[in-house]
């Protein structure tokens, strides 16, 4: 939780974690001598107001507050470092004059709105908000641009025209959906404010899309036996961003460096796949062909159902790439970012911040339909998914289809209710 509270010099920010332990803050701290808070918010050590000193382990950090100095006051205006968020260019903000909130500097996904802004000024001149300053700009206007900044709707959209590019070389019938969008977009909202936007025809792309990938998984998922692993991996990663938009990028055979496996030396490995969030936070993720023996071993043991040894080899593989990333700190985000910048949004940096795991693979459905496990093993595998969801999230094919219908069935209701007059238009 991101708390801002005023003094006489100035502005702090407080902040306790929504994770069980406020210990990664010290942790990144102490390795990297910064830390991203609330994926907006950049401070390196000398801005701790209070030193939380070395503890005896992560449980001993929970009820810690971490203080850090947001911002100095200068007059009417308090100043707050450019570095905080990630830009060149110091900002300045009339005292009283915007409220100090998380959402004030972050758009949806996470987007910096100082640094959109910051995108179009030099480097070395001030970004103004509020007060009497002629380069301001005014308090009102930056309140109603945090209201006009792109949308979920605008960024999914955003999202599927580029995906759709570079599946349509993988996937034929894509071409059409293609056309689609396009056609979509001949009608897209203006972006004059007295301009009401056609809710329901934004809906029907929507779920056209869903639809769409849905229809295309099963129809692999049925005759895609003799397609290679590395076929899967190209139609199910670029599915995965449009069904999970904060992702914006998808890196192959990443090389990440390892100076565990082997003491004393560096050990190249390689990632087949990783993506990349609209905040620069980079995940890993694993595509297995979905064979239906991978997920439980035959014969239980002791009455228990374990990982079969394609999910096994699966998690431990991702464990020991997000440990590899994880060690390789400030030194890999710099080297990853140099590595992929023509990948990336302009000035994104790839931040290696508690990185997760995705990974998909296995069926729990049989071709008809019909429940491939029984109770005790669908308990069992359960169990297992949820032993790793702080750090991996196992998901099987079927998983993925029940994703898409339950949000194909949660449009449609919402369609619905618009058809029925419930929805406001233009809102």
């Amino acid at each position: 939780m991101v708390e801002f509270v005023a003094d006489a010099a100035g502005v702090e920010l407080q902040y306790t974690s929504d994770r069980p332990s406020n210990g990664w803050v010290w942790q990144e701290l102490h390795d990297h001598g910064e830390v991203t808070i609330s994926r907006v918010f950049t401070f390196e050590t000398g801005d701790l107001m209070v030193d939380p000193g070395e503890r005896a382990d992560q449980a001993d950090y929970d009820d810690f507050v971490y203080r850090f100095r947001f911002a100095v006051r200068r007059g009417d205006y308090l100043e707050v470092p450019g570095r905080v968020f990630d830009i060149p260019n110091p900002v300045m903000i009339a005292a009283g004059g915007v409220r100090l909130e998380r959402k004030s500097f972050a758009a949806e996904r996470n987007i910096s709105v100082l640094g959109a802004i910051a995108d179009l000024m030099a480097p070395d001149q001030p970004i103004v908000i509020g007060g009497r300053r002629p380069d301001a700009i005014p308090a009102p206007d930056y309140e109603a641009l945090l209201r006009k900044f792109p949308n979920t709707g605008e960024m999914n959209r955003y999202a599927a025209a580029r995906v759709a590019t570079i599946v349509g070389d993988y996937i034929q019938p894509l071409k059409d959906a293609r056309e689609q969008y396009e056609r979509y977009l001949t009608r897209r909202r203006s972006s004059a404010p007295d301009r009401p936007l056609d809710q329901l025809a934004v809906m029907q792309a929507e779920i056209d899309k869903y639809i769409f990938i849905r229809d295309t998984v099963t129809e692999w998922l049925a005759n895609g036996a003799d397609r290679s692993e590395g076929d899967w991996q190209k139609m199910i990663v670029n599915f995965l961003l449009l069904i999970f938009p904060k992702y914006v990028a998808v890196l192959s055979n990443v090389k990440i460096a390892d100076a565990y496996s082997a003491p004393g030396k560096i050990t190249d490995r390689f990632i087949d796949l990783a993506l990349v969030d609209a905040g620069g936070s980079i995940d890993v993720i694993e595509v297995k062909k979905p064979f239906d023996d991978a997920l439980l071993a035959r014969r239980p043991y002791r009455d228990n159902y374990i990982p079969a040894k394609e999910l096994a080899g699966g998690i431990m593989q991702a464990e020991k790439y997000l440990f590899h990333l994880s060690k390789w700190g400030l030194a890999g985000e710099k080297a990853l970012s140099a590595r992929y910048k023509d990948k990336l949004p302009p000035g994104m940096m790839i931040r290696i911040t508690n990185p997760k795991a995705m990974m998909i693979l296995g069926r729990d459905r049989r071709p008809d339909g019909t429940a491939a496990l029984a109770a005790d093993q669908a308990l069992d595998l359960e169990i297992i998914k949820r032993k790793y969801a702080n750090m991996i999230d196992v998901m099987t094919y079927d998983d993925l289809l029940r994703r898409l219908d339950n949000i194909i069935a949660a449009l449609r209701g919402r369609a619905a209710d618009m058809a029925g007059g419930t929805s406001t238009p233009g809102v």
